[in-house]
Formats: structure tokens, C-alpha cells, sequence
């Protein structure tokens, strides 16, 4: 008989409510300061270019946070590690209102900690709680978070900062984050109820999710597909306004409004490339043809000209970031179809170490492009190089997959 004192084990759309929103609440957390950087930038008294480098810190901290993000999930619980993650977060936030460059650069690297194992923490849930049928879509669901926090940052920070001031502003929202944190609480007790506080935290935990994609071969292949697949995205998110603003002359506003289009497009798509994987083309099919519309759209994005009716450029931009932003569900549940029984966190958490990697050096990279060459333009058309890399990748993987169920087939009869 089952114990009537034991908590109920979650809904798969209560657990998605609740990733969902710590999800977006991070990424908000990552994006505030960027998100006012000509503000702080003058504060702090630097060029506002150096956002690139906080971005980068931020990165480099979560890729090897998500590292040991499976282990702390199993021991904690997934909820516990969600709500360190968002205090992480908070402290991060407020460091970076100390106008001291170093301790900028310090709460940096604590925002990019509290991010790094929110996704992994996540992914254990919804593993557990999802239909397998469902998988593609409420993972796309969870992962509108990401553009979600982004566009919170965009439509709230500005203003915050107009009237709060830059430093005012992080502690809001360094507030927001430790309230969300305790808020959660009450969510443990049914959530973490699977958690192993005997799991040992050993140093050898960091390089066990790395060695089990490397010793997967189609999680190999998936990590390697994030790693191109990210630096295309960040690259769109950090340089589309710079572009359209040098390259075509439009206002500040207007590119600004562009890059709104995007992140939304982004957001539908993460959810409509979910439907399409579970209910039509499967999950590796719509990977490849995600990597295709990627080509198409960064093609397409070099190729605007000045007075273009806005319409046509808000359909390129849309068609760029619905595939460039619009990715990562399917490919996090497709992850997590791949890991071994139980393992989904630490899988994620070993595949996101390459997807960060890729975020941390696409876009310093996309940069170089731009200024060596002096054209965004020639920038942007070579984000269709790494897209269609992973999708040569992705091609690839399918033949194998075919060859070895072919060599299967006459065994099994």
C-alpha cells in the first residue's frame, strides 16, 4: 500500500508552470544589465561595448555550474537547487550595482552559477512528470522562458532605470529573485521527493556529465549541434539592433522593435517546433530542418536593404529568430530521450556545457567577423556556416541510425 502521508507526485503542467517561470526569472536576471548598458556603462565608467565581456563571464560561469547541476539535483532536489540558483542570482545582481569593476566582474560569475543548473533542475522535473508523447512540446514550452526573461528585461529594465536608477534597478530585481526563491518553497515537498541526500558531491561529479555525452553517440552529436546552434543565436540576439541600425539606417526604436519581433517569433517557435516534433516530423527531423530555415533566414537578414518596407524586414527577422532562438525544447527533449533511465539532468548538464561554450565564443567571434571585415552584413551571412554544419552533422547521425538498424533487422528475425 502506498504511504497516505507521502506527497503527490506533481502534474507534468504544474511542473512546467513552475520551471517556466523560474526559467524566465533567471534569464531576466541575466539580461538586466545589458539591458540598461549604456546606463551602467556611464555609471560604471566604461565603454558600453565591455557588456560583451559581462555576457561572456556570465556564460563561462554557467557552462561549468550546469556541470555538476545533475549531481546537486539528485542530492538536493531539483527545487532546492532552482531556488540557490535564483539566490545566486540575487547576490550576483547586487554585486554588480557596486560601481568596482571587479566586483562587477564577480557578480558576473555568481548571476551565470545561479543560471547555469536552473535548466538541468528542470529537466529532471519535466523528464519525470511528461508523457513521452508530450516530451517535445512542454520542454519548447518550459524553454520560452529564456526569450520570455529576455523580453521582461527589455520592456521593464529601461524604464526601472529611468526612474530608479541603474543600481536601483538590480536590487528590484535581485528582490525579485529572492522572493521567487521563497515562494517556491512550498513546492518542495512534492517535487524533491525523489532526491538522494546520500549522493556524494565529489569533484569527479564535474567530468561525469561530460563523459557520459562523449560516451553517447548520438548525445555527442547533439551536444556538438548546441554548441553551433547557440553561437548563431547569440550572435542574432546581441548584434541584430547594431546591424540594423549601422547597416540600414534605421532608428534605434525601429531596430529595437525588429529585435522585439524576433525574440517573439523566438517564442512561437519554441512552442509551434514542439508540436511539429511530437505530433508530424520527430524530433531529429525538425533539428535538421531548424538548421535549413537557420541558413535561409541569415542569408535572407545579410541581404536587407535600406527603405525596405517594414513588414518584409520584420518577416526575415521573425523567420531568423523563430529557428536561430526558437530550437532549444526540441533539442533538450530530445536529450533527454537519449540519456540512459533517471539520467536526464546529467545529461542536460553535460550537453548545456557545450551550449554555453557556444554562446561564450560565438559572439566575441561574430564580432571579430564584423570589425575585421567592417560588414555586419558579411557577419551575418556566415551564421548560415555553423548552421549548416550541425545540419551535416545531424544528416549524418540519421544515416548511421538507419545503418545500424538495418544490421539489426536480420538478428532480429
Amino acid at each position: 500500500m502506498s504511504d497516505p502521508a507521502a506527497p503527490k507526485p506533481p502534474s507534468a503542467w504544474w511542473s512546467l508552470a513552475v520551471t517556466t517561470a523560474i526559467q524566465a526569472m533567471v534569464s531576466m536576471a541575466l539580461l538586466t544589465l545589458p539591458a540598461m548598458a549604456p546606463v551602467a556603462a556611464q555609471g560604471l565608467g566604461v565603454p558600453p561595448a565591455l557588456v560583451g565581456a559581462y555576457v561572456a563571464l556570465c556564460y563561462l560561469a554557467a557552462m561549468l555550474s550546469s556541470l555538476i547541476g545533475g549531481t546537486l539535483v539528485r542530492r538536493l532536489g531539483a527545487i532546492r537547487v532552482s531556488q540557490l540558483g535564483l539566490a545566486l542570482c540575487a547576490i550576483g545582481l547586487l554585486l554588480c550595482a557596486v560601481p568596482w569593476l571587479p566586483a562587477v566582474a564577480l557578480g558576473a560569475l555568481c548571476i551565470g552559477a545561479g543560471y547555469g543548473p536552473i535548466t538541468p533542475a528542470s529537466s529532471h522535473l519535466l523528464a519525470l512528470t511528461t508523457p513521452a508523447h508530450r516530451m517535445a512540446l512542454v520542454f519548447s514550452i518550459k524553454q520560452t522562458g529564456v526569450p520570455a526573461g529576455g523580453m521582461l528585461a527589455g520592456a521593464l529594465v529601461p524604464g526601472l532605470s529611468l526612474w530608479l536608477g541603474w543600481q536601483g534597478t538590480l536590487a528590484v530585481v535581485a528582490g525579485v529573485c529572492a522572493v521567487c526563491a521563497v515562494l517556491s518553497q512550498p513546492l518542495r515537498a512534492a517535487l524533491d521527493a525523489d532526491r538522494q541526500p546520500s549522493q556524494a558531491l565529489a569533484l569527479g561529479a564535474l567530468f561525469r556529465p561530460v563523459g557520459m555525452v562523449l560516451g553517447h553517440r548520438s548525445l555527442a552529436v547533439l551536444a556538438a549541434c548546441s554548441f553551433l546552434f547557440s553561437a548563431v543565436q547569440v550572435s542574432v540576439t546581441a548584434y541584430m539592433v547594431t546591424y540594423l541600425n549601422g547597416s540600414l539606417g534605421m532608428t534605434l526604436l525601429a531596430a529595437g522593435a525588429a529585435l522585439s519581433v524576433s525574440q517573439l517569433a523566438g517564442v512561437v517557435g519554441r512552442i509551434a517546433w514542439g508540436a511539429v516534433a511530437d505530433r508530424g516530423l520527430g524530433p531529429r527531423n525538425t533539428l535538421m530542418l531548424l538548421a535549413v530555415l537557420m541558413i535561409v533566414g541569415s542569408v535572407l537578414t545579410a541581404l536587407l536593404q535600406p527603405g525596405w518596407p517594414t513588414a518584409l524586414i520584420w518577416a526575415i527577422v521573425a523567420l531568423l529568430g523563430a529557428s536561430a532562438i526558437g530550437w532549444n525544447g526540441v533539442y533538450l527533449a530530445t536529450v533527454a530521450r537519449q540519456a540512459p533511465p533517471g539520467q536526464a539532468a546529467t545529461a542536460t548538464g553535460g550537453t548545456l556545457m557545450f551550449t554555453f561554450m557556444g554562446v561564450v565564443l560565438g559572439s566575441p567571434a561574430f564580432g571579430a567577423l564584423a570589425g575585421f571585415s567592417g560588414s555586419y552584413r558579411l557577419a551575418f551571412a556566415a551564421l548560415a556556416l555553423p548552421a549548416a554544419l550541425a545540419l551535416g552533422l545531424l544528416l549524418w547521425r540519421a544515416r548511421q541510425v538507419r545503418r545500424e538498424a538495418a544490421l539489426q533487422a536480420p538478428e532480429a528475425a
